[in-house]
């Protein structure tokens, strides 16, 4: 069932039990809308498909808006650790599958000054991060989808609930980790 999402103040979803309806809250609303962008980014940053990142999304929304309360002080770390998580979980089940795509095709409307091998290369890169993160342990590659999402070290810490003084050594195991991987 998908749901529009970004029209959060009509948006109903099915009621905390049967098959009933129910209106959105004014504080789940306010959290949907502070935090979709951030929830979709982190999604974004890992999977590199904006549809898959809404997908992602709307998945740990619904998740969050089943089991808590809108107004919960956690609310945001959770959403930012489903994201990441979430959006690690189905780049794993993309590579389970043999559904990932090898490489980005180059299409038609390449700007003429860009070099063909140069994009083919940079799609390729790019896969082999997306497969490196795949195999990593789900705090590391989430350690590194949320700090180059863009998160502070404090965010990370509290979407992961680790010290956000143990972060700067947490990330720098997990860019070894992730270099060691490379090679």
């Amino acid at each position: 069932m998908l749901y529009v999402w970004m029209d959060a103040s009509s948006m109903t979803l099915p009621a905390r039990g049967a098959g009933r309806s129910a209106v959105l809250s004014p504080a789940f609303e306010r959290l949907f809308r502070s935090e979709y962008a951030r929830v979709v980014g982190i999604a974004h940053r890992v999977l590199a498909d904006q549809d898959g990142a809404e997908d992602v999304a709307q998945d740990v929304f619904l998740s969050f808006y089943r089991a808590h309360p809108g107004d919960a002080e956690y609310a945001a770390a959770w959403l930012h650790a489903a994201a990441a998580h979430s959006a690690l979980n189905a780049l794993r089940a993309r590579g389970r599958r043999g559904r990932r795509e090898a490489a980005q095709a180059v299409s038609a409307d390449t700007p003429a000054g860009d070099d063909p091998a140069e994009l083919v290369t940079a799609a390729e890169t790019q896969d082999e991060v997306r497969a490196v993160l795949a195999r990593l342990p789900e705090r590391s590659a989430a350690l590194l989808a949320l700090r180059y999402a863009g998160l502070s070290y404090s965010e990370i810490a509290a979407a992961l609930d680790v010290r956000a003084s143990s972060i700067g050594t947490l990330l720098r195991r997990a860019e070894e980790s992730f270099r060691r991987e490379m090679r």
